[in-house]
């Protein structure tokens, strides 16, 4: 495998939501590559998608397909990745997989670039299989990590609005189509989620632990994190929700920092982080939306403000704090793309930091 040369490419799980994302992004970068082959299960061989105004076949996605490719992008669900990414890392192939058959493998390092890129050095230069994080624990350490080195950090309480992108191309289908039904005046049907989706929301739809009353969605932003940042006693709970939005999912963030650190200092490293976009305009009220991050690279932070319910030195708790005033608590509200910065883009950038040839 050489890095010299740009790398013969492939997208595996092309016609999904996932897959076809990373193709409008490798358009959108003018990523350079060799050849990009198309691979779905066989009821999509055949067909054609677009890229760079050309019609590319769809192959069917069966063993000893991934022999003559460099890197593969995995999007295509667990037990397709468990069965063949270590069969294509063995021909080769270096896999990056966007499903959560290898997060907890230790080793297969979970990376997200702008946060622990260091961890890409034990693979480099030869076959692999790398993971990408939970959509959810990207667009939260897009925010926290940069925080986390600055000061320090004590414990974060995250409540998530998740976008119905998250559960694929056809729940944003049945987002629509519910939509539709309901203003009709007709009853909204669910299938793909338990619950409708349309003018509603609800508990995330993956499975919940009788025990300790986490849903995966939860426990996963947690596990992965400690993962990802290397500390594993990082205090961190989530509640995760689906909301009636088609793409880009929405997180309330509440914080404790090691060290106090002011409101203005909070903001010039948030400014200063890549990846990362400040938009909070309180005269206007103008702050992170899902569509204002939906078909963005940067995940969108803004109500940046100290919690005045956590106990600082001299106030009150609800006292007004200057934003010059060191404190521990902060609140924030941020958003990001689910289906870019939260899966494709995320791939994306691992294999550009792998195969500089790429850029």
């Amino acid at each position: 495998m050489s890095t010299s040369r740009p790398p013969r490419l492939a997208i595996v799980g092309a016609t999904g939501a996932v897959g076809r994302e990373m193709m409008t992004i490798l358009e959108q970068r003018r990523s350079r590559h060799a050849s990009l082959r198309l691979f779905a299960s066989p009821r999509s061989a055949g067909s054609t998608l677009p890229y760079r105004g050309e019609p590319v076949t769809v192959e069917a996605l069966v063993p000893g397909a991934l022999r003559d490719v460099d890197v593969a992008l995995f999007s295509a669900g667990s037990s397709i990745s468990k069965s063949l990414g270590p069969e294509a890392r063995a021909a080769g192939v270096t896999v990056i997989d966007n499903s959560s058959a290898f997060r907890a493998d230790p080793a297969c390092p979970l990376i997200i670039p702008e946060v622990n890129p260091a961890a890409l050095e034990s693979v480099r230069g030869k076959p692999a299989i790398i993971a990408n994080p939970n959509c959810s624990t990207i667009i939260l350490l897009m925010a926290l990590a940069p925080l986390r080195a600055a000061f320090g950090l004590r414990r974060a309480v995250v409540s998530t609005y998740q976008a119905v992108s998250g559960a694929g191309a056809k729940a944003m289908d049945e987002l629509v189509e519910q939509s539709r039904e309901v203003l009709a005046g007709r009853e909204a049907r669910p299938s793909v989620f338990q619950e409708p989706c349309a003018f509603n929301l609800f508990s995330h739809n993956s499975a919940v632990d009788p025990a300790t009353g986490q849903n995966v969605e939860e426990q996963k932003m947690l596990s992965e994190s400690r993962r990802i940042l290397g500390d594993d006693a990082l205090a961190l709970t989530a509640t995760c929700v689906r909301v009636p939005v088609l793409r880009a999912h929405s997180q309330s963030v509440n914080i404790t920092l090691e060290r106090a650190a002011s409101e203005k200092q909070v903001r010039e490293v948030l400014a200063g982080a890549p990846g990362v976009t400040i938009l909070d305009d309180r005269a206007a009220n103008r702050f992170p939306t899902p569509l204002k991050a939906s078909g963005g690279d940067d995940v969108l932070v803004g109500r940046i403000r100290p919690d005045l319910s956590q106990p600082r030195e001299g106030k009150r708790a609800g006292e007004p704090i200057a934003p010059d005033q060191p404190t521990l608590g902060f609140e924030m509200f941020i958003a990001g793309d689910q289906l870019r910065k939260g899966a494709a883009l995320n791939a994306i950038q691992i294999a550009e930091m792998l195969f500089g040839s790429m850029r």
